[in-house]
């Protein structure tokens, strides 16, 4: 690491003046150097090659697995950075909380997707997709979505996000150029019926508003778009049932997303979103609501108060479709990959008045 080598360089600087002081004796005093800093030079941009993105993948999957054959949370957490951190850390308290060992990857060769990117315009990213299983487990193997990036040239490459592909859908063929470099989608690409950054929106609405909102001109129906619409009216009532409120709601994350030009002219997307869920009990007295399984391992046993609240971390791949040309039916952009899990919990105490 950058930062550890730093710190052993300037350790070497400090040795030469102590010894020198302890092997003095009655030596006759000598004017001493007026001491200066060191100059620094900034680290200097690395072009975005396929081959750096390669060594960054091993040197990822690598780390990874010493960190978690060591059960090492904060180690794991030094390779992974956004919604995968969140992801990250949870994980490993629930292996904890079960009395489980953290989960160990075995992955197979990667295709790599890297932008074609300038050498000084950061963050640099790429994508890649690989199948990882988990040793001695059974029909494990999946196919992975990996999204890397780098922030600066001082920084590590570092996970930002890991999705699943869904068990019936296809990987869209991503366009590549002549010298194997994929082509990047900015944020408001006109030529696909979905904006980039309009994806999550648009899936966070129909998890709203279901099957008949708006959004669903333009994006599928399915388990993970009107689908969790369903989920929720099925959730609420189940509350109510409980004599408990219950309120869901999808919303867009800080993180950053990721956009892929495919063969067809339309687009990859990776995107996360986050569920945030609140469970109120009826309180004057009343019993408080019970700590959902999925969010044990995120707390103590106890409720402070009478409401429980929770986030999930939802990472996607979507395939957006280029716009079609007039007269031409518009296919909707579909959802090909999710993953995620409560990632926090918290009991807040109850409001005084």
């Amino acid at each position: 690491m950058r930062r550890i080598a730093r710190a052993v360089a300037a350790a070497v600087l400090l040795v030469p003046p102590l010894m020198a002081a302890g092997c003095a004796g009655g030596a006759k005093p000598q004017a001493r150097p007026t001491p200066s800093m060191p100059s620094t030079t900034p680290p200097q941009p690395v072009p975005l090659t396929l081959d750096v993105a390669r060594k960054a993948f091993q040197t990822y999957i690598t780390d990874e697995d010493v960190a978690r054959a060591a059960a090492d949370e904060r180690l794991a957490l030094t390779w992974t950075s956004d919604g995968q951190s969140l992801l990250t850390a949870a994980e490993f308290r629930k292996a904890a909380f079960d009395g489980d060992p953290v989960r160990r990857f075995s992955y197979g060769k990667p295709k790599l997707y890297v932008p074609k990117l300038k050498a000084d315009a950061y963050p640099q990213w790429f994508v890649a997709s690989v199948d990882r299983s988990v040793p001695g487990e059974k029909k494990s193997k999946q196919s992975a979505l990996m999204a890397f990036i780098l922030r600066s040239p001082a920084d590590d490459w570092h996970l930002t996000l890991a999705t699943r592909l869904s068990p019936k859908a296809q990987l869209p063929k991503i366009q590549l150029d002549a010298n194997g470099y994929a082509e990047p989608l900015g944020a408001d690409d006109s030529k696909i019926l979905i904006r980039p950054r309009d994806v999550g929106g648009i899936q966070a609405t129909m998890a709203a508003e279901g099957s008949a909102s708006v959004a669903a001109k333009v994006m599928e129906t399915g388990p993970l778009t009107s689908g969790y619409y369903q989920q929720t009216k099925r959730a609420k009532k189940k509350a109510k049932e409980q004599d408990v409120t219950l309120t869901i709601v999808y919303t867009a994350t800080p993180y950053p997303y990721f956009g892929l030009r495919t063969k067809t002219g339309g687009g990859l997307i990776l995107y996360s979103l986050f569920r945030n869920n609140a469970l109120i009990g009826p309180g004057n007295g009343a019993p408080k609501p019970e700590i959902p399984k999925e969010a044990e391992h995120l707390l103590d046993g106890t409720v402070e108060g009478d409401e429980i609240d929770t986030t999930a971390t939802f990472q996607f791949a979507a395939y957006d479709p280029p716009r079609s040309k007039s007269g031409k039916p518009q296919p909707k952009a579909e959802l090909v990959a999710d993953g995620g899990a409560v990632s926090k919990a918290a009991t807040p105490p109850i409001k005084k008045p």
